[in-house]
């Protein structure tokens, strides 16, 4: 073979290489394949020994014996899979993204990724779909995103909703709006913009976005890196824009006096915590009242988080995941930073991670011998990973629904009917309720 042959397959090898990885880079996290196996990461390791750490160590399956179980009514058999009862709400519904109970009623809003807002009764299964939703741009990972119902509706009759939407350039960003909500007429009114994140952005990945109230007059949404891959000066290192952030808002948009960065003229006002990849779950814990979240990392290095007030949650100076299609740490253990809160739970590189959607902890009477453990919805991984919580300790219990092959885009507890409803992530997909047995 000639030297001219030899040189230009050997352009054309390179090429196809370089074409792999940036595909792998650009990839959509929550597609990216998950092994099933196994579930529980390492643990935590020494900063010395991150890249040696063995994910199949049986050590790291054993459960923390510390760890109290929840009180469990009598007769209950706690946290046995077995016992759940999976049923068909309604259907038809193409890639429902937020579910939104309204307190005291048996009717819960449903938004849909390309745009749609529905009303679904819990009892009849019906669906009237709500009109006047904001418009959005479906591109890629956007669309209509996360609602959240004022707490004390139907007296205080406004919907949060957050979604991406462009400038008229072809730029889009995550954006937060209101407007009221008029059940029986299935109308939205009063529609107004409240926040867009700064920048707009060409990407038409990681727009975060899950909206919540506080009771206390605020909201709080998420805002994700956009895809950014410039590790070395990454812009949710760079608090003066909104990319890789939680914001904080009061109810009608404005920034509160108490938010942790107002005085500080670096920092966007609006921002609540910083350094975050990709949180698409958020909840209070019920009893804590603290704010915890799950996150998408790269290769794997998926989080779940407990929000602290104006902190930098690391990400990428800190994290347990992989560049993608490598085993090349992205940053350093968030164990080896004292100024970044460590991750409650983590899916570490080489463990096939668990790109984690919406959140719940089991309350009320929702479930009973399951109170205040944590649901986290997993994308890619098709199944609801299940913690026992105590404080700020989380065990792993297992996966749910693993064998129904859904992407669980988000789930939400009725307390007061004892269901956990869920979110699959499709086309013509189902809402389901999850019950235990009697």
């Amino acid at each position: 073979m000639s030297r001219r042959t030899l040189a230009l397959l050997s352009g054309i090898a390179a090429g196809v290489l370089v074409a792999v990885v940036l595909a792998l880079a650009l990839a959509d996290d929550e597609d990216e394949p998950v092994a099933l196996e196994p579930d529980d990461p390492p643990t935590e390791p020494e900063p010395d020994d991150e890249a040696d750490e063995d994910p199949d160590d049986d050590a790291a399956d054993e459960p923390d014996d510390d760890v109290e179980e929840p009180d469990e009514p009598d007769d209950v058999e706690p946290h046995d899979p077995d016992d759940l009862i999976v049923t068909e709400v309604a259907t038809g519904f193409d890639q429902p993204w937020g579910l939104a109970l309204l307190p005291g009623e048996a009717r819960m809003l449903v938004t849909e990724l390309p745009g749609a807002l529905s009303l679904l009764d819990l009892e009849e299964g019906e669906v009237t779909r709500v009109d006047g939703a904001p418009e959005v741009d479906d591109g890629g990972q956007g669309g209509l995103l996360d609602v959240a119902v004022h707490p004390d509706w139907p007296d205080e009759d406004w919907v949060h909703l957050t979604y991406a939407a462009g400038d008229g350039s072809g730029a889009t960003t995550t954006h937060l709006a209101r407007g009221r909500l008029d059940a029986e007429a299935g109308t939205l009114t009063d529609v107004e913009e409240l926040f867009a994140a700064d920048p707009f952005m060409d990407s038409t990945q990681h727009y975060g976005s899950r909206v919540v109230h506080d009771g206390d007059g605020h909201v709080l949404l998420t805002v994700g890196d956009r895809g950014d891959k410039q590790f070395d000066d990454h812009v949710s290192q760079d608090a003066s824009n909104h990319l890789g952030t939680t914001i904080r808002l009061t109810e009608d948009g404005e920034v509160p006096d108490d938010n942790p960065f107002v005085d500080d003229a670096d920092v966007a006002d609006e921002i609540y915590s910083y350094g975050h990849r990709n949180v698409q779950g958020m909840a209070f814990h019920p009893d804590t009242d603290a704010l915890w979240q799950s996150e998408h990392g790269e290769e794997d290095g998926d989080e779940i988080n407990i929000v602290e007030r104006g902190a930098n949650h690391g990400w990428p100076v800190t994290h347990t995941g992989c560049e993608y299609g490598t085993e090349t740490p992205v940053g350093v253990h968030p164990s080896e930073r004292d100024d970044v809160p460590d991750p409650v739970y983590y899916w570490e590189c080489t463990t096939g991670g668990f790109p984690p959607a919406g959140m719940d902890f089991v309350h009320g009477e929702a479930l009973p011998g399951w109170e205040g453990d944590l649901l986290v919805g997993g994308l890619a991984s098709t199944a609801i990973a299940h913690f026992s919580v105590d404080g700020e300790e989380v065990t792993k219990e297992g996966r749910l629904l693993e064998d129904r092959g859904w992407r669980i885009r988000d789930l939400v507890t009725d307390a007061d009917r004892g269901v956990v409803y869920v979110a699959v992530d499709d086309g013509d997909a189902p809402i389901v309720a999850l019950t235990v047995e009697d």
